[in-house]
């Protein structure tokens, strides 16, 4: 037992990290048994262990962002069984095919309304703030929209197409104020009934879909936070599926978070407890699954902001915590603290970025520019 608190002990200490320390990232110990359990389980005996209650952090985003800067992982030599086994299946298995679509929409999406209208910002969405020129979430969500409307050139009468259209967040928000007619999928039934209630009134419909069943023709189409729940082995298919749905002068916009290098699998806690089956792509992977079908006319990493979109989604968390803790139980709450925090470290430590790419079917004559583009009414 001693020798695994040691080597764990030396892990932290090589990214500045101490065991029982007095600074905000140093993480305090309540039970000896959680040194074997992170060397066996690595991130997922780190992150179970915190849900367990068996060691505690005043600032886990500090924490975690420590760990990254410093390549802890690049420490960890010895890959675990129960580790290598999570990749080869990664490998040989397509855990985001057709039939597995929709688990990610009932374990994740449909956890409860209640709990993501306390936790987001007044218009439910679930994806990177753009924080320039804001100062609250609320703010910084609504230029986010406004950007992806602007990037896509919409004017009135445009038909859109959403692929993962969430809360219907966006549709509103276009529909509202640039007067286009916005369909939406999604594979969260939760999702699906909120947007369509949200969004009574307006031109736009939203349907419990799998992306490989759409078809159509529109003038633009989004993505916003979807596609990183494709998976590597089907990036070309998504692409080919907004290919043949969009028109030949269109434009399509993808928001996805993106990671330095490619892999094949997802760590291991997220895709227990949080994004069943989900993966983050790389630069080369999307690439890769655009070439010879699009044009990618710009790409916009704006990662930074996805920090205090985190923080703020876990303060409001907290703060309405008393109003969840009926249905949501302690461990739930560890659960989805250590959720949110951690990953505000992975953007903060730019492990992790935030890319927005536009991509036309046959490039844009005289090159893609949206600096000039504006609201129809303003």
């Amino acid at each position: 037992m001693a020798d695994f608190k040691k080597t764990v002990s030396t892990l932290f200490e090589s990214v500045d990290i101490q065991i029982n320390g007095s600074r905000p990232f140093d993480i305090q110990v309540h039970n000896k048994l959680f040194y074997s359990r992170v060397l066996s389980g690595k991130s997922l005996g780190l992150g179970e262990s915190y849900m367990d209650g068996w060691w505690d952090c005043e600032a886990l985003d500090q924490f975690c962002y420590q760990m990254l800067w410093g390549r802890i992982d690049k420490q960890i030599k010895v890959k675990s069984p129960a580790f290598l086994m999570h990749v080869l299946r990664a490998y040989f298995l397509n855990a985001q095919s057709k039939k597995r679509a929709y688990i990610v929409g009932k374990e994740h999406y449909d956890t409860g309304n209640d709990l993501f209208s306390l936790m987001l910002d007044q218009r439910m969405i679930y994806s990177c703030g753009y924080w320039k020129d804001a100062d609250n979430l609320d703010q910084a969500q609504i230029n986010k929209l406004d950007l992806v409307c602007r990037k896509l050139h919409l004017k009135p009468g445009m038909r859109v197409l959403e692929i993962g259209s969430g809360w219907g967040g966006f549709a509103k928000y276009a529909a509202e104020n640039y007067g286009v007619s916005v369909h939406g999928i999604t594979v969260s039934k939760e999702q699906m009934e909120y947007a369509q209630e949200s969004c009574k009134g307006l031109d736009t419909s939203f349907e419990l879909k799998d992306y490989r069943d759409l078809n159509g023709n529109y003038d633009a189409i989004v993505s916003i936070g979807m596609f990183e729940h494709v998976g590597y082995k089907n990036y070309r298919d998504y692409m080919g599926v907004a290919r043949r749905c969009l028109d030949d002068n269109g434009l399509f916009l993808l928001h996805t978070i993106g990671r330095n290098t490619p892999s094949r699998s997802t760590d291991p806690w997220t895709n227990k407890y949080i994004f069943p089956n989900g993966m983050i792509p790389s630069p080369a992977q999307i690439s890769k699954s655009a070439q010879g079908l699009f044009v990618i006319e710009d790409w916009h990493n704006f990662g930074q902001d996805y920090d205090p979109t985190l923080m703020a989604w876990n303060e409001n968390f907290q703060k309405s915590y008393d109003n969840l803790k009926d249905r949501y139980d302690e461990r739930f709450k560890r659960m989805w603290e250590y959720y949110l925090l951690m990953c505000a470290g992975t953007f903060r430590s730019r492990r992790n970025q935030l890319w927005q790419l536009i991509l036309s079917k046959k490039g844009i004559k005289g090159g893609y520019s949206y600096q000039n583009s504006h609201r129809p009414n303003s």
